[in-house]
């Protein structure tokens, strides 16, 4: 019979998610600052859009930023608040245990589904049927089963840089966390209040380091004060998660006050902000780095190779956590030296863009330093798009992007497909015959929605439109350009709107403030345009169109926009390909028209 319950409970959880996350915002929200509000959704949720830029900044620089997107922490806390309210309630071991498979079953596609709290949720899964089973199992084994699971399920999730850190965090508790605990409980002891102390120092200790040579590599860059920052936060963050998660609950019933929760609540998140505050705004907090592979391997050797010696030694002890932590960086700077000695001259710019001169269609090529390249659209079949790739010094690319299946957009990405190596191929909708060349070049390839989430290096792309709901079904049949993928590319402080074909005046989207904007749809008449400029002031706009095209794109209307909101324009008809050069804060514009 608990069975049975909880397969019930859990099928109608799970069809009606949608209106449960919705009822879940209101409750984070009531009662909440706006920055604090904020912030809950996005510690419990993982929605981290309503958070303002600087708050999400502190947050990164300071090491904090895995806070702000729902983890294997949040599946770990879920459980350790539930076993002890479902224990008051009177409920036996084993259906307790039932019930917390249920709520770990509800929770993941609450809160995003993403590739971290998917491997957690597996994990959380295979410890409570382990427990059930009576038999005690291994959490190394569990973890290696949730990756194989996910790999079978998705293969291409290895490539994901969430995925890698989550993973990496998790082995390194694994192994680190237990001498680590060891060694800072014989200098404080474990007596009432150290113990959680002992417990949240070791495991923040243990994930730091087996994440850090990871950050560096893919991010270039690394926060000096994530440790310090993570343990002055570590006495909110759990109560900060489980508050969250009961003014979540509480919001599911009309009416129920949660006004006392979120009070409590608001004042730990307003620590933990400040917190962020403190430690991510010097600038020395946040170190850039070039760290190829080898300084990648040399880290990890180096973080290995003290660990090894600690246990030969027999001796866990505090100083075992410093000498870990000072390796590691020694690590990071030998790596990080035989890199740039070894690695072939890096170009100038931290992150460049190529809006390419395909004729009526779109093409953006976007290089991050250190990270494979990305290509947005592939502009009309028959213009030579693989040609113009390694023109610009690209010889594979980590990923193509189709926005939508337009001949103009898909067309050349087609042609690459067999004839030019491509790692894997994204889209929003894609229809049978590309579908079918695409799987014919053995190309993996994954549907995104707004939400998802792409990283190369330092580069990331954020998916603003449209929803998935919008994707599928009678929907995925409505004018392709409606539909067309919207992304937001930031690195750093730099930050340029994709817009694909999607017209502002039917595409609702509060992307804030941004340096550069490619028009929609080569420059069609938008009505929805001046609104747009109104909201995100950018200081420069691209259109990618062709020369004489029978449209008459850009329009005067589309232009004189433009003009009347002062944003200076290039055109890829009259300027040719055009590059931007993003080096620190500052952005170079070339063109082949000068």
């Amino acid at each position: 019979m608990p069975l049975l319950l909880v397969a019930a409970a859990i099928l109608l959880a799970l069809s009606h998610s949608a209106e449960i996350r919705a009822r879940a915002e209101v409750g984070l929200g009531q009662g909440m600052p706006a920055r604090e509000a904020a912030l809950a959704r996005g510690f419990v949720l993982g929605e981290d859009e309503q958070i303002d830029k600087a708050t999400t900044e502190d947050f990164r620089r300071a090491g904090l930023s895995h806070l702000l997107a729902v983890s294997g922490q949040n599946v770990a806390l879920l459980v350790l608040l539930a076993m002890p309210v479902l224990a008051a309630l009177g409920l036996p071991l084993r259906t307790r245990l039932l019930w917390v498979l249920g709520l770990i079953a509800v929770y993941v596609p609450l809160a995003g589904a993403g590739p971290s709290i998917q491997r957690a949720g597996i994990m959380g899964a295979l410890s409570a049927l382990a427990t059930l089973a009576g038999r005690r199992t291994s959490r190394f084994y569990a973890l290696v089963f949730a990756a194989v699971v996910l790999l079978v399920l998705e293969p291409g999730i290895a490539g994901d840089v969430g995925w890698q850190l989550s993973f990496a965090a998790v082995l390194g508790i694994l192994l680190l966390a237990e001498p680590l605990r060891a060694g800072i409980a014989m200098r404080i002891g474990t007596r009432g209040w150290r113990r959680p102390l002992v417990e949240g120092a070791a495991m923040t200790i243990a994930a730091t380091l087996a994440t850090a040579p990871l950050i560096a590599f893919h991010f270039e860059a690394i926060s000096t004060m994530t440790l310090v920052a993570n343990l002055l936060a570590l006495p909110a963050v759990a109560p900060a998660m489980w508050l969250g998660m009961l003014a979540a609950a509480a919001g599911q019933v009309p009416g129920l006050p949660v006004g006392a929760l979120n009070a409590v609540n608001s004042l730990l998140l307003a620590y933990i902000a400040q917190v962020a505050a403190w430690c991510g705004r010097p600038s020395w907090a946040y170190l850039h780095i070039r760290l190829g592979v080898g300084g990648l391997v040399a880290s990890y050797v180096s973080i290995a190779a003290a660990t090894v010696l600690a246990f030969r030694r027999r001796r866990v002890a505090l100083a075992l956590a410093v000498g870990l932590v000072g390796v590691g960086v020694l690590g990071l700077a030998w790596g990080a030296a035989a890199a740039a000695r070894d690695a072939a001259p890096a170009p100038s710019a931290g992150l460049r863009i190529s809006v390419l001169d395909v004729g009526q269609g779109d093409a953006i090529l976007l290089q991050s330093r250190g990270a494979p390249a990305i290509l947005v659209d592939g502009g009309p079949p028959g213009d030579g798009l693989a040609a113009k790739l390694r023109a610009a010094g690209v010889t594979r690319l980590g990923a193509a992007i189709v926005t939508h299946d337009q001949s103009d957009h898909a067309g050349g990405v087609r042609d690459l497909l067999g004839a030019f190596p491509v790692g894997r191929l994204f889209y929003g909708v894609l229809r049978g015959q590309t579908l079918a060349e695409v799987d014919a070049a053995q190309v993996p390839r994954r549907r995104l929605a707004s939400g998802s989430e792409l990283r190369a290096g330092g580069l990331r792309l954020d998916v603003l439109w449209p929803p998935a709901e919008l994707l599928v079904g009678s929907h995925a049949g409505e004018d392709p350009n409606q539909l067309a993928l919207v992304m937001l590319a930031r690195w750093r402080r730099f930050s340029m709107l994709l817009t694909a074909d999607a017209e502002a005046e039917t595409t609702p989207i509060e992307p804030g403030p941004i340096d550069v904007l490619k028009i929609a749809h080569h420059g069609s008449d938008d009505a929805g345009l001046g609104d747009l400029l109104d909201r995100t002031r950018p200081r420069l706009a691209v259109i990618s169109v062709g020369a004489g095209n029978p449209f008459g794109h850009p329009t005067p209307a589309t232009l004189a926009t433009l003009a009347s909101h002062g944003v200076p324009t290039l055109r890829t008809d009259r300027d040719g390909a055009v590059v931007l050069e993003v080096v620190g804060n500052s952005v170079r514009v070339n063109s082949d028209g000068g």
